[in-house]
C-alpha cells in the first residue's frame, strides 16, 4: 500500500480512506474469560467513547476464550443491541488465539486490542491507531513506561513490569518500553506477514509479535498512557511470567540459531529510504572514511580484548593470530554494513573471502612487528608488546581501509529491497483476501467463528 514515487523523494504508505461502504476502518477485539460482570459496562464504554471521538466508520470484536460462566450470553446480548459490535466464541483458552483468530479474519485495514478491564484511559486510542491511518507507522502500543505516562498501580506490579522489559532488552535486543500493555494496534497488511510466524497463543503473544516486527524492519509507534491498575485481575502473575521467561528463552533461541526466516522478513513492506540512492546525500570518501574510523576503532579494542585473552594459555604469535582472525570477521562485516553501505546476503562470502586476504596482510605486519620486538629485546613486557601491537595495528588499518575501498568493496551503492516472491506484495492486491477497502458480499461474521 505505497503511492508511487518520484526520484529522490521517499516512499510513504496511504492514508487509509476515511470511509467504506459496510467496511468499518478500525477494528477492536477485547479478548475475554469469565468477565459476565465487567463485560457489558466496558464494551459500552468503549462503544460510547469511539462514537463521540472517532472519525471513521469501527467495529468492536469480542473474542471469548471458552468462558464457561454467563460471557457468551452477554457479548450475544452486546452485539443485538450494537450495531457496531460483534462477537466471537473460541473453544480454546488464550489471549494470543483469541487476537489471531479475530484478527486473520478480519476485514478493516486497522486492527487493535484492549484488555476487557480498560486500565488504559480512551483518550490513548485515537492517538494510538492514528499513526497507522495516516501510514506513518506498522504497528502501535500503548507504554505505560513512558516519562509521560501516569500509572497508578501496586509496587509489585513495577517491579515485575520493568524487569521483564530490562530482559527483553538484554535478550532479544528489544527496543520497545513496554510489552505488556494491554493496548496495540497493527495494520492488517502488516499483519498478515507477521502472524503466521507467531507461535506463541497466551499472554506472550505481544512480545513476539513486536519483537519479529522489530526485526522485520516495522516503524513501531509508542503512545504514553495513564494506567489504572486493576485490583480484580485475573492475571496469575508467577505463571504468567514463567510462561513469558519460556518465550523468551524459544524466541532467543531461534534467533540465536536462525531458525526464524528472518531474511524473508527484512523489510517486507516497502523501501527503506537508506536503501535509496537520493542526490545531495554524502555518499562518498569523507562519509567511508568516518565509517571506518568508528568501526576500526571498535575493532581494535576488541583485538586487544581478545589478545590479552588468549595470551594467557597461549604464545604471542598464537595469541595475535586468533585475536586478529576473529576480530578481522566482525571488522569486515561491519564496514560491509556500516561504512560502504552494502545490504543483502549477496556476495558476502566473497566478501569475508577478500576480507581474510587483507587480514593476511595485516598478519604479516603484526607478526612481524612481534618478531621484530622478540629479536631485540628476549623477554619484552606486555604492555610493550601492546605497544608494538598498536602502532603495527594503525598502518595495517589504513591499508585495510585502501584495500576494501579499491578491492573489497569498489564504488558499493546500497543495494534496493527485492520483494521476496512468498510474500505477499504490498503494491498489489493478494486474491486470496478481501479488499480491505471492499465490502465482501459473500462473507458473513460466522466464517470467523
Amino acid at each position: 500500500m505505497r503511492t508511487d514515487s518520484s526520484p529522490g523523494s521517499l516512499p510513504a504508505r496511504e492514508h487509509l480512506p476515511a470511509a467504506g461502504a459496510g467496511t468499518p476502518v478500525l477494528d477492536v477485539v477485547v479478548p475475554v474469560y469469565n468477565e459476565e460482570k465487567d463485560l457489558g459496562p466496558c464494551v459500552r464504554r468503549l462503544h460510547e467513547h469511539l462514537n463521540r471521538t472517532f472519525p471513521y466508520a469501527f467495529r468492536i470484536t469480542v473474542a471469548d476464550n471458552a468462558s464457561t460462566d454467563g460471557t457468551p450470553r452477554v457479548a450475544a446480548r452486546l452485539a443485538a443491541d450494537l450495531a457496531a459490535v460483534r462477537s466471537v466464541r473460541l473453544e480454546q483458552k488464550g489471549r494470543g488465539r483469541a487476537l489471531r483468530t479475530v484478527w486473520s479474519a478480519s476485514d478493516a485495514p486497522v486492527l487493535a486490542y484492549m484488555d476487557v478491564d480498560l486500565s488504559t484511559d480512551l483518550n490513548a486510542l485515537l492517538p494510538l491507531v492514528a499513526p497507522l491511518i495516516s501510514g506513518h507507522s506498522d504497528l502501535a502500543i500503548g507504554s505505560r513506561l513512558a516519562r509521560s505516562s501516569r500509572v497508578v498501580r501496586g509496587a509489585k506490579r513495577e517491579f515485575i513490569s520493568r524487569t521483564y522489559n530490562l530482559i527483553l532488552r538484554g535478550s532479544l535486543q528489544a527496543r520497545f518500553s513496554d510489552a505488556q500493555c494491554g493496548f496495540k494496534a497493527i495494520r492488517r497488511d502488516v499483519a498478515q506477514v507477521l502472524l503466521p510466524l507467531v507461535e506463541d497463543t497466551g499472554w506472550f503473544f505481544d512480545t513476539e509479535m513486536l519483537v519479529l516486527a522489530e526485526r522485520a524492519g516495522c516503524r513501531i509507534h509508542e503512545v504514553p498512557v495513564d494506567w489504572v491498575d486493576d485490583p480484580d485481575s485475573t492475571v496469575h502473575i508467577v505463571r504468567t511470567a514463567t510462561e513469558d521467561l519460556k518465550g523468551v528463552w524459544r524466541v532467543g533461541r531461534a534467533l540465536a540459531t536462525g531458525s526464524l526466516p528472518l531474511d524473508r522478513l527484512a523489510r517486507p513492506f516497502g523501501d527503506d529510504p537508506r536503501d535509496r540512492d537520493l542526490t545531495g546525500v554524502p555518499q562518498g570518501l569523507a562519509r567511508q572514511l568516518v565509517g571506518f574510523c568508528v568501526v576500526g576503532a571498535l575493532s581494535t579494542l576488541f583485538y586487544l580484548l581478545l589478545y590479552s585473552g588468549f595470551r594467557h594459555f597461549a604464545g604471542s604469535q598464537l595469541a595475535n593470530a586468533l585475536a586478529l582472525l576473529v576480530s578481522a570477521v566482525a571488522n569486515t562485516a561491519a564496514n560491509r554494513r556500516l561504512t560502504f553501505g552494502v545490504r543483502g546476503r549477496g556476495g558476502a562470502v566473497r566478501h569475508q573471502a577478500q576480507g581474510l586476504v587483507v587480514f593476511g596482510i595485516g598478519l604479516a605486519l603484526t607478526s612481524g612487528s612481534l618478531a621484530a620486538l622478540s629479536a631485540a629485546t628476549a623477554h619484552p613486557d606486555h604492555s610493550t608488546e601492546l605497544a608494538v601491537l598498536i602502532a603495527a595495528n594503525l598502518a595495517a588499518t589504513v591499508l585495510r581501509f585502501l584495500l576494501f575501498r579499491a578491492w573489497v568493496f569498489p564504488d558499493a551503492q546500497p543495494t534496493t529491497h527485492t520483494p521476496d516472491l512468498h510474500l505477499p506484495d504490498p503494491h498489489l492486491p493478494d486474491p486470496h483476501l478481501p479488499d480491505p477497502h471492499l465490502p465482501d458480499p459473500h462473507r458473513t461474521w460466522s466464517d470467523a467463528r
